[in-house]
C-alpha cells in the first residue's frame, strides 16, 4: 500500500505540480486552464449564467417539455441525473478537505469556480446536445442501453473534425477511467470511512452493501437511473440543506463573523489546519478551486453525457438547465456545509481519536519553514515519546500525523489519562512502551477531515444524535446516487470506444471498483481521483474554447426564435391527450 501511495503522490505532483510560479508559489496549469476557460466563456457569451438563469429554472420545471422530441429522459430527469453525480461526497467531504488544507478562505474560491463553471457547464452541455448521436425513436420503453449518446468525445470528433478523433478517444479513455475513481471509488470510500468512524462497521461490509445497491440500479440503464435520481436528488438535497439551515439559524450570532472570516482568509490566509494555508494565498485558492471542480464538475466533461440524453431538439434549452448545477451544487449546498463547519467552530478543533498506527489516515510530517507541516516518507528509525509527547519536534524531524497534522500528544487509553512513553516503530506500525508492552493503536487529540469533520459540525449544531444521522444519511444518499450516475458516464465512454457489447462488462468492472474503493485508504483514493480529474479536463477545455463560436451562434438563434413558446403549446396538448386517454405512449 505504501508503494501505491508513493506512485499516486508522484502522479499528483506531475498533474497539480506543473505550472507557473507567482511570488514563489506554484499555480498549476490545470487551475489556470479551468479559470481561464471560465472567464473567456463568461465574457464571450455575455454573462450567460446571470442573464439566462431564470430561463433555466423555467425549462427545468417541465412546462416546455415536448414528449415527442428525441431523447431518453426529461429535462428534469437529465438535471437530477447530473445533479446526483455532482451533488455528492464533494459537498460533504470535499468542502471539509478544502477548509482543512486551505482554511475558511477556500470557500470563496469554490464560489468563484462555481460562478465561472456555470458558463462552462452551459457551453459543454449545449455542444453535447448539438453533436450527440441519436439512433432513432425508441419504440421499446424498456430499452436499457438508451437511444442517444453524447458528450465531449462526440463534440470533439464531430465539431472539430475527424482529425481530432485521437483527442476524442483520449478523452473517452480518461473519463471512463475517472468514472471508476472520482465518481465511484471515492464515493464508496467515504461511506465506508464514515460508517467505520461512527459505528465501527468494517469497510468491506459497507462496500459490499453499497456495491449491490449500485448494481441493482445501473443494470437498468439510463431510464432506471433517471427514475431513481429524480427521487433521490431532491430528497437528499432537502434533508441536508434543512439540517444545515437549522444549525445556521440557531447560531445566527456567528453568521456574519463567519462570512467576514471567509472573505478575509480568501485573500490574506492565516489559517489552514494542515499548515499549508499559512500565509499562502495561492495555496488557499488552489484548494478551493480543486474541491470546487471536484464538487460541481464544470469543465470536466462528465455532466454533458447525462444532459445529452434529454428529450429536446434545441441544444440551448438543455444548456440553460445545466446552468443550475454549479449554482445548486456549490453556491447553495457546499456553502451550507462550509458555514456549518465554520459557524460551529469545529474546523480547527481537536477531538479524542483512536490512532491506528498502520491506518490509512496516519502519515508522517515534518515542520516546514512557515510553521506548517510537509509530508515526509515513513521514517526508517523508531520515534521516541516521553510523557505522551515526541522527544524531537525540531524542524525537519519526522512526526506522526493524523490527517496530515502532527500529533503532539499520545496516550495509551481512550480516556487519555495515561501518557505514552516509549518508542514507535513506523515500519511495523507498533508502539512499545517503556515497560515493554506493545500497542497497535494509541489515542490522542487530533483534527478531523473529510466527512467526519462535517459530521462533527452537525453533531455540535444539532441536538442528540440528529447530526450524526443527517450526515450519515446524506453521505449514503449522495455517494450512492453519484456512483449510480457516474456509471452512465462511464458506459457511454465504453460505448463510444467499443460499441454496445462493452456496456455490460464495463458495468461489472465498475461495481468491482466500487467495492475496492471502499477498502483503499482515504488519502490515496482522493489523490488518485485528483490526478485523473486534472488530466481529463484539458482536452475538454480546449474543445470548448475552439467550439465557443458555435455555442454563441446556437444561443443567439435560440433566444431570437423563442422555440419554447411552441414547446409550451405542444406540452399542453400532450397533457390534454393523456387526460383524455388518447395518448398511448411517449417516445
Amino acid at each position: 500500500m505504501e508503494t501505491f501511495e508513493r506512485i499516486v503522490d508522484y502522479l499528483d505532483g506531475i498533474v497539480w505540480g506543473t505550472g507557473f510560479r507567482f511570488g514563489g508559489e506554484l499555480l498549476p496549469i490545470v487551475v489556470i486552464a479551468l479559470i481561464g476557460t471560465g472567464v473567456w466563456l463568461t465574457l464571450y457569451l455575455g454573462f450567460v449564467q446571470l442573464r439566462r438563469l431564470g430561463h433555466g429554472f423555467a425549462v427545468t420545471s417541465g412546462k416546455y417539455d415536448d414528449p415527442d422530441e428525441p431523447g431518453d429522459v426529461s429535462h428534469f430527469q437529465a438535471l437530477t441525473t447530473a445533479l446526483s453525480a455532482t451533488v455528492g461526497i464533494g459537498n460533504i467531504a470535499g468542502v471539509a478537505i478544502a477548509i482543512h488544507w486551505g482554511g475558511p478562505g477556500a470557500l470563496f474560491w469554490m464560489w468563484v469556480t462555481a460562478f465561472l463553471g456555470m458558463a462552462t457547464k452551459f457551453t459543454e452541455v449545449t455542444l453535447a446536445q448539438h453533436y450527440r448521436s441519436v439512433t432513432g425513436p425508441d419504440q421499446d420503453p424498456t430499452k436499457w442501453e438508451g437511444t442517444v449518446a453524447g458528450g465531449p468525445m462526440y463534440y470533439i470528433e464531430r465539431g472539430l473534425g475527424p482529425k481530432w478523433r485521437p483527442m476524442a478517444i483520449l478523452f473517452a479513455v480518461l473519463l471512463g477511467t475517472t468514472a471508476f475513481m472520482t465518481g465511484n471509488a471515492i464515493q464508496a470510500n467515504t461511506i465506508a470511512d464514515s460508517m467505520e468512524t461512527t459505528y465501527g462497521v468494517p469497510v468491506w461490509i459497507t462496500g459490499l452493501v453499497t456495491s449491490l445497491l449500485v448494481f441493482s440500479v445501473i443494470i437498468g440503464g439510463i431510464r432506471r437511473i433517471g427514475s431513481v435520481t429524480a427521487v433521490l436528488a431532491p430528497l437528499m438535497a432537502v434533508i441536508y440543506v434543512a439540517g444545515a439551515a437549522f444549525i445556521l439559524i440557531v447560531n445566527y450570532q456567528t453568521f456574519i463573523p463567519s462570512l467576514g472570516l471567509i472573505f478575509r482568509e480568501a485573500f490574506n490566509p492565516t489559517a489552514g489546519i494542515a499548515g499549508t494555508g499559512l500565509g499562502v494565498f495561492l495555496t488557499t485558492m488552489m484548494w478551493g478551486v480543486r474541491r470546487g471542480l471536484f464538487s460541481n464538475e464544470a469543465g470536466q466533461g462528465s455532466a454533458p453525457i447525462a444532459h445529452a440524453a434529454a428529450k429536446t431538439d434545441e441544444p440551448v434549452s438543455e444548456g440553460v438547465v445545466a446552468l443550475l448545477e454549479p449554482f445548486i451544487d456549490t453556491i447553495v449546498i457546499c456553502t451550507m456545509t462550509a458555514l456549518v463547519i465554520i459557524n460551529t467552530g469545529v474546523w480547527d478543533d481537536t477531538v479524542t481519536t483512536q490512532i491506528s498506527l498502520s491506518g490509512g489516515d496516519m502519515s508522517y510530517v515534518s515542520q516546514n519553514e512557515r510553521g506548517g507541516y510537509s509530508g515526509v516518507a515513513t521514517p526508517g528509525e523508531a520515534l521516541a515519546f516521553e510523557a505522551g509527547r515526541p522527544t524531537s519536534t525540531a524542524p525537519g524531524s519526522p512526526m506522526i500525523a493524523w490527517h496530515e497534522v502532527a500529533l503532539t500528544e499520545l496516550y495509551e487509553d481512550a480516556e487519555m489519562t495515561q501518557p505514552f512513553s516509549g518508542s514507535i516503530d513506523p515500519r511495523r506500525g507498533v508502539a512499545t512502551s517503556a515497560d515493554g508492552e506493545e500497542f497497535t493503536t494509541l489515542w490522542g487529540p487530533a483534527v478531523e477531515s473529510g466527512a467526519p469533520l462535517t459530521m462533527l459540525g452537525f453533531e455540535h449544531g444539532l441536538p442528540g444524535t440528529w447530526g450524526d444521522f443527517i450526515v450519515l444519511l446524506s453521505v449514503a444518499l449522495f455517494a450512492i446516487s453519484t456512483a449510480i450516475s457516474w456509471s452512465y458516464y462511464g458506459d457511454r465512454c465504453a460505448y463510444y470506444l467499443f460499441g454496445k457489447s462493452a456496456i455490460v462488462p464495463y458495468k461489472v468492472v465498475y461495481v468491482i471498483m466500487h467495492f475496492i474503493g471502499a477498502v483503499v485508504p482515504l488519502a490515496a483514493i482522493w489523490a488518485l481521483g485528483d490526478v485523473f480529474l486534472g488530466v481529463v479536463i484539458l482536452p475538454n477545455l480546449l474543445a470548448l474554447i475552439l467550439l465557443s463560436p458555435k455555442v454563441k451562434e446556437l444561443t443567439d438563434s435560440y433566444f431570437a426564435r423563442k422555440p419554447w413558446i411552441e414547446n409550451y403549446e405542444a406540452h399542453k396538448r400532450a397533457r390534454e391527450e393523456v387526460k383524455a386517454g388518447k395518448r398511448k405512449s411517449a417516445h
